[in-house]
């Protein structure tokens, strides 16, 4: 990231679908080849089209996204948490594209997601990962989050360990 390289946090627009579509793509093979089985990974891909992010964008204000120099290369997804419990508000996904991952990208939109939720009152925050991805359980670490909870998933018949790290 050169000294005049610019980065913007801001709420997701419709105009965003294709970008998003994309970024959903690179980042989930990067992630997740070798941990959700191939054919299963594929069919989770398509499902996120142009189309999808259309409609999941029109239909709230719970999309973050992170432009570089203009470009989108990250989105984030947060709301009330999906579960009962201390933690109130809850980051669902966190995304980057796979070239900006490493350089503190995901360290903004992870302290926009936290300020948008502080918006809504929301006190408290969890973000489940799958245990496998080590690189988004470490980032999750370095900022302050610490396992609460765990459970297992099966997704296209692989049974996965997922842990819930929260903050306070």
């Amino acid at each position: 990231m050169g000294s005049g390289s610019k980065v913007c946090i801001r709420p997701g627009k419709t105009a965003d679908a294709a970008a998003l579509s994309h970024v959903f793509q690179e980042s989930w093979l990067y992630a997740y080849r070798g941990i959700i089985p191939h054919l299963h990974l594929d069919s989770m891909i398509r499902q996120r089209s142009p189309e999808w992010w259309r409609s999941a964008v029109r239909s709230g204000d719970s999309t973050l996204v992170l432009e570089h120099d203009g470009r989108l290369v990250g989105y984030a997804t947060f709301g009330a948490a999906r579960q009962r419990g201390p933690f109130q508000g809850e980051i669902y996904e966190l995304y980057l594209d796979t070239v900006c991952q490493g350089v503190g990208f995901g360290e903004h939109l992870f302290e926009g997601c936290r300020h948008a939720l502080d918006m809504r009152k929301l006190r408290g925050l969890v973000i489940w990962a799958l245990l496998d991805n080590t690189p988004a359980c470490d980032f999750y670490w370095r900022r302050g989050g610490r396992p609460v909870a765990s459970t297992f998933t099966r997704i296209g018949g692989a049974k996965l360990e997922k842990v819930a790290f929260a903050w306070r």
